[in-house]
Parts: C-alpha cells; sequence; structure tokens
C-alpha cells in the first residue's frame, strides 16, 4: 500500500477545566472552532481512542464538510501487570478481566464509528503505546495480533498499531505480519537528545524500523518537541518554543523530501496531563496553546490569528 505524504497532526481537543477521566469533554462549537484553525494547514489528523471526543470530533468534520482524513485509535487499557512501568502497573486478576472487556468493547465501537464515517477514516490503529517497556497499559502481542485479525474482518481501511520505535525490531515482528503498515514514535527530548543531533537521532529511529522490514510501509505517527518543562524528564533549558520551532521545521523539511507521512504531536497543549505542575512537560507539546492562539513555530503561518474562544464560535 502506499500512503500519501500530506501535512498531519495529533488532536486532542481538551481545553482548560476538561478532562476525559473525569468525562469532561469539548463541546461541538470548541471542536468545530479547533478544526477550522487546523484546517488551514493539515489534511490528516490523528485520534486517540473511539469516545465521545473521536465520535464528536468525526460528526463535526462529517458536517461541516471539513476536508480531513482521520486515523482512528483504540485506547487500550492493561492486560497484564508491567514490572518495568516507572510509576506504577501491577493490576489485580479482576482489573486486568475487567481490562481485556473493556478492550473488546473499544474494538468494537472503532468498527462501528469506521463504519459510520467510512469515507472519512482513512486507516485505524489498534492502541498507542501498549507493548513498549515503561507502559502502564501493557497489551500482549499475541491479543494485538487477534484484535487486528477481528478489525479486519469487519472493514476495509488498512490497520497499524502506534508505537515506540524500539519494541518493532524484536518483539512485535508477528504483529508486523498482520499490519498494513507501522506506525512508529520518536522523541529526542525525552532520550537527553539536544537539538544538535535531534533529527538525526529521529532518522535513526526511523530507519531501525524501515530498514528492518523493506517490504513493509513506515510512517511517524507522534514526533515533536516540548516547550515547558519542570525537570521531570526533560531538561528545561532543552524544553522552548525557539527549539520546538527549529525541530518543526528540521523534522517537515526531512520527512518532505523522504514522502514519510508523519504526525506531528501535538495540535494544541493538553493541561490535564501528567501532574499537577503546571510546567510539566505532558502539557506543553502543543504548536498551540490551550487558549488556541499560536506558539513560535506557527507564527508563520498564522502571523496575524487571535483566537477567540467562547465569543460565538469565532476564529479571527
Amino acid at each position: 500500500m502506499k500512503l500519501v505524504h500530506e501535512n498531519a497532526i495529533c488532536y486532542s481537543g481538551y481545553r482548560d477545566g476538561q478532562n476525559p477521566r473525569e468525562g469532561l469533554y469539548p463541546s461541538y462549537n470548541e471542536v468545530k472552532e479547533d478544526l477550522l484553525i487546523l484546517q488551514e494547514n493539515w489534511r490528516y489528523l490523528r485520534l486517540y481512542d473511539c469516545g465521545p471526543h473521536a465520535e464528536l470530533v468525526l460528526d463535526v468534520i462529517n458536517t461541516e464538510k471539513l476536508h480531513f482524513k482521520v486515523m482512528l485509535g483504540v485506547d487500550m487499557a492493561a492486560e497484564m501487570s508491567n514490572p518495568n512501568c516507572p510509576w506504577g502497573a501491577d493490576f489485580s486478576q479482576e482489573v486486568i478481566n475487567a481490562n481485556r472487556q473493556k478492550n473488546c468493547d473499544e474494538i468494537h465501537s472503532m468498527i462501528a464509528l469506521t463504519k459510520k464515517f467510512d469515507d472519512i477514516v482513512f486507516s485505524v490503529s489498534v492502541g498507542n503505546e501498549a507493548s513498549v517497556e515503561w507502559t502502564d497499559h501493557m497489551v500482549p502481542v499475541d491479543s494485538l495480533v487477534n484484535y487486528v485479525k477481528q478489525i479486519k474482518k469487519e472493514i476495509h481501511q488498512p490497520v497499524t498499531f502506534c508505537e515506540n520505535y524500539v519494541p518493532w525490531t524484536y518483539k512485535l515482528e508477528p504483529l508486523v505480519a498482520e499490519l498494513d503498515f507501522i506506525s512508529i514514535h520518536t522523541y529526542p527530548a525525552w532520550e537527553y537528545r539536544t537539538m544538535e543531533d535531534a533529527l538525526e537521532y529521529t532518522k535513526q529511529n526511523y530507519y531501525s524500523v524501515a530498514h528492518h522490514y523493506p517490504d513493509k510501509p513506515v510512517i511517524i505517527t507522534e514526533a515533536g518537541w516540548t516547550t515547558a518543562s519542570n525537570g521531570r524528564g526533560i531538561e528545561p533549558w532543552n524544553a522552548n518554543e525557539a527549539l520546538q520551532a527549529e525541530y518543526y521545521q528540521q523534522l517537515l523539511a526531512w520527512t518532505t523530501e523522504e514522502k514519510i507521512l508523519t504526525f506531528v504531536f501535538e495540535a494544541f497543549d493538553e493541561p490535564w496531563k501528567g501532574s499537577p505542575d503546571k510546567l510539566e512537560p505532558e502539557k506543553h507539546w502543543g504548536l498551540f496553546k490551550v487558549d488556541r492562539t499560536p506558539k513560535l513555530v506557527m507564527k508563520d503561518i498564522y502571523p496575524n490569528k487571535v483566537i477567540n474562544i467562547n465569543k460565538n464560535n469565532a476564529v479571527a
């Protein structure tokens, strides 16, 4: 299969006071506002689950006749404990059994949404970072294989799995045999790289997988640079808007030249993520701030953009 290179971005629309864990979701007008911003520069969106937020995004695209194509994801829960997870992932058998049922339900939701929005969903992912050694939602590879087989019986869209670059070259080989294409994540900043070798490191990550599977398409579904850090995992001096802009420009120049479909992480800052610390790096990967104003990386594309939230849904 051939994947067309277009501008692509990861999208979650959660604003201040909203949190999927608490069932607090963006409204129709808020999602519409986001998509009107994004449609100026992006064609492909990546969504992470099949819950109310994802269904709303697909509904807005359909109703407003926006020209997006969507990679729809599954939010996998842990089907086994993982002692290698630094923040803890030890689960009772009762929890694991409940998670397996949740995952089955999520797969059914994915299939239903994909059929409902058949002309918008261009591909699906069977999970996100559910096999890397540090994950808190580890899913056995054989379970992932079975989920892929189940999905392929129901829909015609290509199926992938989104994961850190490391597991692809060993434990995920049985899964690759079932996938239509491979989706990798690469984050130089999380691995203590500086801008001096960030792009080269990203290239190494990508080609380590692509060369391992010369007959399987490989895309990037997460790559980006955070603009703030409290020191957790990323040194504060290595997180700012200037560095984000530099990495973005280098990344897009390379992936455009090589025609590698790349979903930049991510559209908007998400304050619900990570710890309560406001400088937690998980909160600051957006190319736009949580108030929807552009960061430095977007100033050339949105030079005079002022986003007015909750004012008749205007985007000025």
